[in-house]
């Protein structure tokens, strides 16, 4: 990888930058799994409030396009990536703080809940702001297949976190107390911020070549450069698509798969619970494979259509061991299904990193970012609803669940229609890029 990375500083540099996202995965568990148990369990707030509460930093992943846009066009301090990730993640944590603060000081109901609609709404823009500046910088210091690889060993860095996040914030809190809770969000908060501090100062080198991107950047303004680069070029929509399609496909059944055990399958309480483990291994190892090694030897859009393949294949396995009632088949099945689903998602960020380029990697980060959020958020909304009106229709779990299954099966097979469809090398920004490295 470090032979690859375009700035100095080599392997060394390269492993300081996962700090990031393995703080970002901190983030992550803080939020979605310590204050949503607690607002819910502890502070008896309804289930609609909190989910909402939980979407709005999805909701504002649009502002995403925008930030990139900034970053790309308006350095800061004589760089482009740095301060933008910086301020992303102290924002980010004052909001969490704020969140926490809101959550112990014993406000009345109607009061907490209106403060934690801006307070999350303040995480949320600087969750956004750093994650997607942070992709952007990957952009800018790899190329070529280490890219690729980059941002999916990057992702496994976030995963990581998570896994650590929650590990860490469970010892903690074992007794739950609000001062415990301050603690460990304080403790959170600061890793945040330092391992932020950490993982970006010095990654950026100002040259000639940075200046003039953001000269080229500059030159459109934010609407006129959605115009062309994103909304005119049918490559960047087809792309988007394509993202969205396989989002949808691969998640739709997060929520689905212990449920279906339970109803369909009979299984215990426990055998559900390892289903998401086993899923999330799968995930976790096909990431890995793939960026130590597969993206080094298989196009991205090859490996992204062998991943949707074999999802669509373990898709068709689930139903058929729903209907013979086998729940060792599930099991196996289900750890396959994080298998492609890994693959998909490793292939899906080397074709975004084929997209990225010296002038627009901030904004077409952000477009990729925006499709991947409202694909998990269409996701779940999708899931969900489908197997409820299905079961409202038939009286019965099984065809309920496995429309879910199939559902998902033909959004993944028009994803890979999609795949063979895409020219990245014919998208505008690319050849604006080729354009200016000629100049």
């Amino acid at each position: 990888m470090n032979a690859d990375a375009r700035t100095t500083g080599g392997l060394a540099a390269a492993l300081r930058l996962a700090a990031f996202p393995f703080a970002y995965g901190i983030a992550g568990a803080l939020a979605g799994g310590t204050l949503n148990r607690i607002l819910v369990a502890e502070l008896g707030l309804p289930l609609t409030v909190v989910g909402l509460l939980f979407a709005l930093p999805m909701l504002e992943a649009p502002l995403r396009v925008w930030f990139g846009y900034r970053s790309d066009s308006h350095p800061l301090f004589g760089k482009r990536r740095e301060p933008y990730i910086v301020a992303g993640a102290i924002v980010a944590a004052a909001g969490l703080a704020a969140t926490v603060a809101l959550m112990v000081s014993g406000a009345s109901r109607t009061l907490l809940v209106a403060g934690l609609f801006v307070t999350f709404v303040v995480y949320g823009f600087g969750r956004n702001l750093g994650h997607n500046v942070f992709q952007a910088l990957v952009a800018d210091r790899f190329e070529g297949a280490a890219r690729s690889r980059a941002l999916t060993l990057y992702e496994v860095a976030t995963m990581l976190g998570l896994v650590a996040g929650a590990g860490g914030l469970g010892q903690l809190l074992k007794d739950y107390a609000p001062g415990k809770l301050v603690a460990a969000t304080a403790a959170a908060v600061t890793a945040l911020v330092v391992l932020t501090l950490v993982a970006v100062i010095g990654q950026e080198k100002g040259t000639g070549a940075t200046e003039r991107a953001a000269a080229i950047s500059r030159e459109k303004a934010f609407v006129e450069a959605l115009k062309e680069f994103l909304l005119g070029d049918p490559q960047v929509r087809r792309f988007f698509l394509l993202i969205v399609c396989t989002f949808v496909g691969t998640l739709a059944q997060d929520v689905l798969l212990e449920p279906y055990g339970a109803l369909v399958l009979g299984m215990s309480v426990a055998d559900t619970t390892r289903l998401t483990a086993w899923w999330g291994l799968g995930v976790l190892a096909a990431m890995l494979l793939s960026g130590g090694w597969l993206l080094r030897v298989v196009n991205p859009l090859a490996l992204l259509r062998v991943g949707l393949v074999a999802t669509v294949a373990v898709f068709a396995g689930v139903i058929v061991a729903g209907a013979a009632g086998d729940p060792g088949a599930f099991r196996v099945l289900v750890a396959l299904m994080g298998l492609g689903t890994g693959l998909a998602g490793a292939g899906m960020l080397g074709g975004i990193a084929q997209f990225a380029t010296s002038v627009r990697a901030g904004l077409l980060m952000g477009v990729w970012g925006t499709a991947s959020l409202a694909g998990k958020a269409a996701g779940s909304l999708l899931g969900g609803a489908v197997v409820d009106a299905v079961r409202i229709a038939t009286g019965a779990a099984f065809p309920a669940y496995a429309t879910v299954f199939a559902l998902e099966a033909v959004l993944l097979g028009a994803a890979f229609a999609l795949s063979l469809r895409l020219r990245v090398a014919d998208s505008r920004a690319g050849r604006e890029d080729a354009a200016a490295r000629r100049d």
